[in-house]
């Protein structure tokens, strides 16, 4: 049974008051309309770009708390969700599959609802949730054992609860759900598994399946309960059945893209992690051992689930680095329709937004190893030298050869979204700078249980700091500012027309840069790490600014030396919101 808590006094104000609808329109307009945020990333495209200016560089020194929301109980744990505002009331997840409605201007709690997990839950990368979506009258948002749930916005009593997949074999969801032509649009977790990555649309009113798109090449896709086409070739980049449990998982989530009415989702990582058990040469023979389409960026029809292009980043992926990471719709100085994504492997890429290809990718972070750069035709120029070592080819069998490489497997760019001012032309790129020894060993694939074939320590490259947070030219890939923090940066960007970047680190500042010259204009201490991902909006003629901060996710746990580093930090969970001082 799950268990849904109530405020009694906010539930009975909640209940006399009529909720205004959130319609496919409004989703479609949200990054134009600054008095709420009804989309993760702040709009379709996912620039993270306010219009608001009230909020600028001469006033956000005045910038105080308005309200503090604690996620309380004993559930303090990473705190990785954006906040959505409508209709005057914040919804916002936390740890452990939980959601929250808030009073915007008070603050006060109107209902919780706690996902009862089972036992055995299998989440890779700590028990977090990347926030919700709104559509009509209902808030849906996913689980760590692999649910879809709407509940009523109003009240937060469930409407439908539909399985993505079995969590049992180590499936689960940490996205914000897509709304899409009245569909809800979900990936899934749980690459280090042997699972498959898919994406699946259902019905936003019933949660009705109405198609379902796998992201490994060979498997079917289905549209209205039928099996429609099969994703790739079977075997045409993937040896004997290793495609079965290839991975790709769409953990991050996707963007839309209205102008060429197109969904964008990456795919993980290929499973196992072990590239020689999926292709035992080198890339001489085409695309042969590529592993489509894990490390990939995908992009779909929304009416069918069609694959309609794609763009591999890193073929026959071996360190781990995915392709998830978001991808962002943004016109260029010239005027041209771009695609730009910060991927886990270090380079910056820019695609043509008509139809994904190729344009120019740029190294974001220092001292890539595993590739001397991108090549014209937009693969990798690898060093072969860098590639973790085959350990059929040891003496004992049973480890390969030990390289260092950079970056580490969380990557120049984590999950973390990155943001675009319209200010500035800009793209705001949280990343940071470490390597990993890395090795192979054997591996057998078995339900439920880690599917990786390699190990791992990561390691700091340099001693003074580990965050840099980078404003990059898309057209020429200039690092026009950095700042450089002590700490891995995990949090996401913000950036606004009061020409005002804004992030947070792990040692709990929430802080605003000057966006034209990275000077830092303000910070204040949250209490605990800030992992979230801030918002802003105009209420009752004022701005307001609002992040999650609790310490945690992947760097605690996977983070090798580095972890070191970082494991004074208090974990926490709560909302700050923001606005000027009178």
């Amino acid at each position: 049974m799950k268990k849904l808590l109530v405020a009694g006094f906010a539930a009975l104000l909640a209940s006399s008051t009529a909720m205004a609808e959130v319609s496919q329109e409004a989703i479609g307009k949200d990054a134009t309309i600054t008095n709420e945020v009804v989309t993760n990333g702040m709009g379709q495209s996912l620039q993270r770009f306010s219009p608001l200016k009230q909020i600028n560089k001469d006033t956000v020194k005045k910038l105080v708390p308005a309200w503090v929301f604690s996620m309380g109980g004993e559930k303090q744990r990473g705190n990785e969700a954006q906040p959505i505002i409508h209709d005057g009331v914040m919804y916002v997840t936390g740890s452990y599959s939980r959601a929250y409605a808030i009073d915007v201007k008070t603050g006060e709690e109107i209902w919780q609802y706690d996902a009862r997990l089972p036992e055995g839950i299998l989440p890779c990368c700590d028990v977090v949730n990347r926030g919700g979506a709104l559509y009509n009258d209902k808030f849906y948002f996913g689980t760590l054992d692999a649910r879809i749930i709407a509940l009523d916005a109003k009240t937060g009593k469930v409407v439908w609860n539909k399985k993505i997949a079995n969590y049992k074999a180590g499936y689960s969801y940490t996205a914000a759900p897509l709304i899409v032509k009245g569909m809800v649009i979900t990936g899934n977790s749980g690459g280090e598994f042997g699972i498959v990555g898919e994406v699946q649309a259902r019905d936003a009113e019933t949660g009705e399946m109405v198609w379902t798109r796998p992201v490994i090449e060979g498997h079917m896709g289905t549209y209205k309960g039928k099996e429609s086409t099969m994703t790739g070739t079977l075997n045409a980049t993937w040896p004997g059945d290793l495609w079965k449990t290839g991975g790709g998982a769409t953990w991050l989530g996707g963007s839309y893209d209205a102008e060429t009415d197109t969904l964008v989702f990456g795919a993980g990582n290929p499973a196992p992690w072990n590239s020689w058990l999926r292709n035992a040469g080198t890339p001489t023979e085409g695309n042969k051992g590529d592993n489509l389409y894990a490390a990939s960026r995908i992009a779909i029809n929304p009416d069918n689930g069609e694959i309609k292009w794609h763009y591999q980043t890193t073929p026959r992926e071996g360190w781990d680095f995915d392709g998830v990471n978001e991808v962002v719709a943004y016109t260029d100085r010239e005027g041209n329709k771009r695609w730009a994504t910060a991927d886990r492997n270090g380079f910056f890429y820019v695609l043509n937004r008509e139809d994904g290809k190729f344009i120019n990718a740029y190294p974001f972070v220092k001292n890539i190893s595993w590739a001397k750069g991108i090549g014209k035709d937009g693969r990798p120029i690898y060093n072969e030298d860098n590639r973790p070592g085959d350990p059929s080819k040891s003496a004992d069998g049973k480890k390969g050869e030990t390289i260092f490489a950079i970056p580490s497997f969380l990557g120049g760019k984590n999950w973390m979204p990155m943001a675009f001012s319209q200010n500035t032309g800009n793209f705001y790129v949280p990343s940071n700078e470490w390597g990993m020894d890395i090795w192979n060993e054997p591996v057998t694939y078995k339900k439920g249980a880690a599917y990786l074939g390699s190990g791992f320590t990561i390691k700091p490259l340099f001693e003074d700091y580990i965050g840099s947070l980078k404003a990059i030219d898309p057209d020429t890939g200039e690092v026009k500012w950095e700042y450089k923090n002590n700490a891995p940066l995990w949090a996401g960007v913000m950036t606004t027309a009061g020409g005002l970047v804004f992030t947070g680190t792990p040692e709990g500042l929430f802080k605003a840069f000057d966006d034209e010259t990275g000077e830092e204009l303000w910070s204040f201490q949250t209490g605990s790490g800030i992992v979230g991902q801030p918002v802003t909006w105009e209420m009752d003629g004022e701005q307001y600014i609002a992040v999650t901060s609790g310490w945690g996710g992947a760097v605690p746990l996977w983070g090798g030396e580095v972890a070191k580093k970082v494991n004074y930090l208090n974990q926490g969970g709560s909302v700050w919101v923001f606005k000027l001082s009178k």
